[in-house]
């Protein structure tokens, strides 16, 4: 009888290539005509990123030159989820975001629910913030995967650990 096959399905941020993307952005804006003489800020703390600048418009303009930075580098965007901006005193805007890995509850459910309805012949398992997906075909496994692909979420998925 011949071994199962699987793989896993992960939800995973570079951090380093984050931290590139952000140091890169900074270099830039500080280089920018339109940010001369005035104030910006762009930490990474932990799990939270957070972005400073003296209004909503330049604060726009820095989260712009970021993710054309971290799309650049290979960072999902869709993982980077920002909160409302702030305004603190003297008209300065603030707004963070926090940088999600793994799998959600609601995303695994969604897509075991997706995998079950399609009556492909795999079996899903939710294990912590990652899914293991396991079948005795490949191509039952390569039709999960373009599945998984085809569905709407909130987050971005890999594929990894092909056994």
């Amino acid at each position: 009888m011949a071994k199962d096959a699987s793989f896993d399905i992960v939800s995973e941020l570079n951090k380093e290539e984050v931290k590139n993307g952000i140091q890169i952005a900074l270099k830039e804006l500080k280089n920018r005509f339109d940010f001369k003489g005035s104030s910006f800020e762009i930490k990474l703390d932990a799990n939270q990123l957070v972005i400073k600048a003296e209004d909503d418009y330049k604060l726009e303009q820095v989260k712009d030159v970021l993710f054309s930075k971290l799309i650049k580098r290979g960072v999902p965007l869709k993982n980077i989820q920002f909160s409302s901006s702030e305004h603190a005193l003297g008209g300065n805007a603030r707004q963070s975001a926090e940088l999600v890995n793994g799998i959600d509850k609601d995303s695994a459910k969604k897509i075991t629910t997706a995998i079950k309805n399609s009556k492909i012949k795999v079996k899903a398992q939710i294990q912590d913030d990652q899914l293991r997906i396991t079948g005795k075909s490949r191509d039952d496994l390569q039709k999960v995967i373009s599945l998984v692909k085809e569905l709407e979420l909130p987050i971005d998925v890999q594929f990894s650990n092909f056994r």
